[in-house]
């Protein structure tokens, strides 16, 4: 099959590609907050989260939302405050169904050397 036949082809690989998951993870204070918040363990109020990096409040309010517009978090607000905790399964799911489809899309082995 060439690219543009691939193209035109619809599989799971496509239904596991989300743009706005990419998107939301490829900022490096986004995944430093993501890494942060996933080894905390529990939900963390944007205060919290903004000791793991030197960027202002605002901004660290922006990343997290960021996050949780992509799914990635989910944010609860008590009384003023806002807190923050990662979606482990929905995430973890994410991933999975992308790597199945990815196995699924390469090539059986034959007398071909597959790059792997």
């Amino acid at each position: 099959m060439n690219p543009q036949e691939a193209s035109q082809c619809c599989g799971p690989l496509d239904a596991s590609l989300d743009a706005d998951l990419f998107k939301a993870l490829g900022e490096p204070t986004r995944l430093k907050l993501l890494s942060c918040l996933a080894k905390c363990g529990r939900p963390c109020s944007v205060t919290e989260l903004a000791e793991c990096c030197v960027v202002d409040l605002s901004v660290v309010s922006r990343h997290l939302s960021a996050l949780e517009k992509a799914g990635i978090l989910t944010a609860t607000k008590e009384g003023r405050t806002v807190f923050y905790a990662v979606r482990y399964k929905h995430l973890s799911d994410s991933f999975r169904m992308l790597a199945k489809a990815f196995e699924e899309c390469r090539p059986k082995r034959s007398g071909k050397k597959a790059t792997s």
